[in-house]
């Protein structure tokens, strides 16, 4: 190993190994990022691992044994710079790959930095052609790939969450609920209101739906008419206490979204409904190696000659006929439930 050989000089450790890992968003990509940082800690004698983020993501890192310093995404950019050329870095791990990562590795530029390969040509010509270009292999195999170098290697233990034991906030819960994350950065990775509609009748089921402030006002009619059996969280939750609620539930229904992966760190059932962006992308629910095929149902609607459509998601649907969405087998997916 690089790093081993660095530090060691007749069996004894001179100091430890400072890595900085770099990546600035989102829920779901920070939450990724734990296999590299716990296999980091495990792989190298005393490494102190650094993260830099922004400030909206550090709680998703504050409770991390792995992590020795959470670093926050300055606006002052030659501030942080100053700070980070303080630490005195061995070594950069760059899982972000932008133009304010490359300027701190510049910056930075007699730290060895690894990168994470984006594959966004990849990823662009596959929206284009509907050629299913991506490698098959999930995007926390490529982040591991950045760390090679270093002789550290993916253990297949899968994705970690640390976080509190109690909730932060007033939260009640029926004993045994689904918890269905409805929530989604863009519309086209959002169940419609009616197909959630027809989830809920196919059930008997308790759920606990999990959302922002617009999801509140949107799902409010879904309030209305389920009553007493499905009660909303939507935008008076945290992202602790929301992780918590899927902690406490029997299994979780969740659009491709940061709350996804965190149900796959906790180990959880997972339900992944999947709209105009493709598991193919390689950042589908990762469980340790034996566990997928007993805690992971992807809902998807074959065979669209327009998905995907986009890498990320648009506002509405690009044909609009919303078919990737209108189309899904909702009667399937409440089997899952019991």
């Amino acid at each position: 190993m690089v790093a081993t050989a660095q530090i060691l000089a007749y069996g004894v450790a001179l100091r430890s190994v400072k890595i900085l890992v770099l990546r600035f968003s989102s829920i779901g990509d920070i939450v990724l990022t734990s296999p590299v940082l716990r296999c980091l800690k495990s792989q190298i004698p005393d490494a102190e691992i650094h993260f830099a983020t922004k400030s909206q993501f550090v709680s998703i890192l504050a409770a991390n044994p792995h992590v020795a310093k959470v670093h926050t995404l300055s606006e002052d950019f030659s501030d942080m710079l100053r700070e980070f050329k303080a630490e005195k870095f061995d070594y950069i791990i760059d899982l972000h790959n932008n133009l304010r990562t490359l300027r701190i590795s510049m910056a930075l530029l007699s730290v060895p930095c690894y990168r994470f390969r984006k594959l966004n040509l990849r990823k662009w010509w596959y929206v284009l052609t509907k050629q299913k270009v991506m490698p098959e292999v999930h995007i926390v195999h490529r982040y591991m790939e950045a760390c090679k170098p270093l002789g550290v290697e993916y253990d297949d233990q899968g994705l970690d969450w640390f976080g509190p034991e109690s909730f932060t906030g007033a939260v009640q819960l029926p004993q045994h609920f689904v918890a269905f994350a409805v929530g989604g950065t863009y519309a086209t990775k959002r169940m419609p209101l009616n197909k959630m509609r027809e989830i809920l009748a196919y059930t008997t089921c308790n759920f606990v739906l999990l959302g922002d402030r617009q999801d509140a006002e949107r799902i409010k009619p879904l309030l209305d008419e389920f009553s007493p059996r499905v009660q909303s969280l939507c935008g008076s939750c945290s992202l602790l206490d929301s992780a918590l609620v899927l902690q406490r539930s029997d299994i979780v229904i969740t659009h491709d979204t940061g709350l996804m992966h965190i149900a796959a760190a906790i180990r959880k059932p997972v339900i992944s409904i999947w709209g105009n962006t493709v598991p193919d992308f390689g950042m589908y629910p990762l469980f340790p190696r034996g566990m997928d095929a007993l805690n992971v149902h992807m809902a998807n609607v074959p065979d669209l000659s327009c998905r995907p459509c986009s890498k990320l998601g648009f506002e509405k649907c690009p044909k609009g006929h919303f078919r990737c969405m209108e189309q899904q087998n909702t009667a399937h997916i409440a089997s899952f439930l019991g």
